[in-house]
C-alpha cells in the first residue's frame, strides 16, 4: 500500500503550528483538514489523553458555535498520537487565515466551568476528562499562536526532499 501524505511529512521537524494536511474534493467544492500540532512530535510529551479529551469537547463546542465558522466546521478531534488535533474545514484557505479563529478557541478553554456533553449520556468516556490539565495546554497553546503569529514557520510543513535508494531506503535532506 501507498504511504498516506499525512505519514509522509518529516515528523523530526515539525513544530507546534497550523499547518494544511490535505485538501480534498467532495462534489465541486474544496475540503481542507488543517494539522492543528500542539506540541513538537517525538521531542515533547503527548498531550494527557484525559486533557486531550476535554479539549476535544470544549473546542469543539466553540467551534460549531461560532457565529462566523459554524457553518464551515466539518470536523474537529484529536490526532491518535496525541499531538495535536485535525480541523476540517469547508474551502481552502492559508493557514493564516484561521489563526485568530484557533486562537479564540484555544483562549475559550479559560473561560470553561465544565466540559460540554461530559456525562454518561452524551460521552462514550465520560469519566476521562482534566479540565485543569486542558486549561493549561490550552493556555500555552494559545500563548505560542499569539507569540508567532508571524512566524511563517507555524504556518508551513518543514520542506524535506526524500532520498530513496534501489533498495527502497528513505534519506532526508535536513
Amino acid at each position: 500500500m501507498d504511504l498516506i501524505p499525512s505519514f509522509s511529512v518529516d515528523h523530526t521537524l515539525i513544530i507546534p503550528g497550523i499547518f494544511v494536511s490535505r485538501v480534498d474534493v467532495v462534489g465541486n467544492e474544496k475540503v481542507t483538514t488543517y494539522d492543528i500540532r500542539v506540541t513538537k512530535p517525538n521531542r515533547e510529551p503527548p498531550v494527557d489523553v484525559a486533557a486531550m479529551h476535554t479539549l476535544e469537547h470544549i473546542i469543539a463546542t466553540y467551534l460549531r458555535n461560532d457565529p462566523d465558522w459554524k457553518d464551515e466546521v466539518i470536523y474537529w478531534g484529536p490526532m491518535g498520537c496525541l499531538t495535536g488535533f485535525y480541523l476540517i474545514l469547508k474551502g481552502n484557505r492559508a493557514p493564516k487565515e484561521i489563526h485568530d479563529l484557533l486562537l479564540r478557541a484555544f483562549r475559550s478553554v479559560a473561560d470553561s466551568d465544565s466540559v460540554p456533553g461530559s456525562n454518561e449520556e452524551n460521552c462514550g468516556n465520560y469519566l476521562m476528562h482534566n479540565l485543569w490539565l486542558a486549561k493549561w495546554y490550552a493556555e500555552k497553546f494559545a500563548d505560542y499562536l499569539e507569540e508567532n503569529k508571524d512566524n511563517q514557520a507555524i504556518f508551513e510543513y518543514p520542506k524535506t526532499e526524500r532520498l530513496v535508494t534501489d533498495d527502497g531506503r528513505q534519506f532526508f535532506d535536513s
